[in-house]
C-alpha cells in the first residue's frame, strides 16, 4: 500500500495523469475516457524512475522470485523492463506487437527460451488485450509465463475477465482507485471530476458519464 501512494503521488506530481472530460482520450480498445495516464514522463524524472525501478523489483521479488527473463512490450514496457533487468542483474527481451515483415521477421527481440520463466513489463493496464498478445507471444516459443507486471490499471472489470480467461497473473505498482483518491486529497481534481470518473469507471464503454450536471 505505501508504494502504491508512493507512485500515485509521483504521477500526479509529474502530470502524467490528465483529466480531460470535455475532450475525452480514445484508446486503443476504443473505450473513450475522461482520465489518462502517460507512464512515459517517468523517464524524464530520474527520482521518480528510480522509485518506480525500485517498487518494480520489490513486486517481482515478492510476486515472481523464480523470474529468469524480464520482457518488455513494444513500445511503453521496453524502458522499465531494461531498467527493471540491470537492476535485478536478469537477461531482456521485449516483444512486439506483430512480427516484423522484414529481416528475420521476429516478434520478440533479444533471447527467451524455451522453459525460461518470464514477467512481461509494461506501462499500464486498460483491457490488457496488448499486453495478452505479447504473453501468447511468448508462450508460443515454449516459455514459461509467470506474470504480467505494469505501473498502473484503470481496474476495468474487462481487463480482470481478459486476464482470468487468459489465466494470467498481473500486479500493478498501483491503480485507478489509490490515484484517484489521492488526487481529491491534493486538490488535484473535485468533486464533480470526481463524480464524472465514477460514472465513467462504473461504465466506460456508456458516454453518460459525458453528460453536464
Amino acid at each position: 500500500m505505501e508504494n502504491e501512494k508512493l507512485i500515485a503521488n509521483h504521477l500526479l506530481q509529474i502530470n502524467a495523469v490528465v483529466l480531460s472530460p470535455e475532450d475525452p482520450f480514445t484508446w486503443a480498445s476504443g473505450i473513450k475516457s475522461p482520465v489518462y495516464c502517460d507512464n512515459r514522463l517517468i523517464l524524464a524524472y530520474p527520482e521518480v524512475r528510480k522509485d518506480v525501478v525500485n517498487a518494480f523489483v520489490t513486486l517481482i521479488q515478492k510476486n515472481y522470485p523464480e523470474a529468469e527473463v524480464i520482457a518488455g512490450t513494444a513500445t511503453a514496457g521496453i524502458p522499465h523492463a531494461a531498467l527493471i533487468a540491470e537492476a535485478m542483474g536478469l537477461p531482456m527481451a521485449y516483444i512486439r506487437s506483430s512480427a516484423k515483415s522484414h529481416g528475420r521477421k521476429k516478434q520478440i527481440e533479444g533471447i527467451i527460451k524455451p522453459g525460461q520463466k518470464v514477467v512481461v513489463i509494461d506501462d499500464l493496464i486498460s483491457t490488457g488485450g496488448s499486453v495478452l498478445t505479447a504473453v501468447h507471444a511468448v508462450e508460443a516459443v515454449g516459455a514459461e509465463i509467470l506474470g504480467v507486471a505494469a505501473i498502473f490499471t484503470y481496474q476495468l472489470p474487462k481487463a480482470d475477465t481478459n486476464f482470468a480467461e487468459a489465466k494470467v497473473s498481473l500486479h500493478t505498482l498501483t491503480n485507478f482507485e489509490t490515484l484517484i483518491h489521492l488526487a481529491v486529497e491534493k486538490g488535484t481534481i473535485n468533486h464533480a471530476q470526481r463524480q464524472q470518473l465514477k460514472k465513467w469507471y462504473a461504465d466506460p464503454t456508456s458516454d453518460a458519464w459525458q453528460i453536464q450536471q
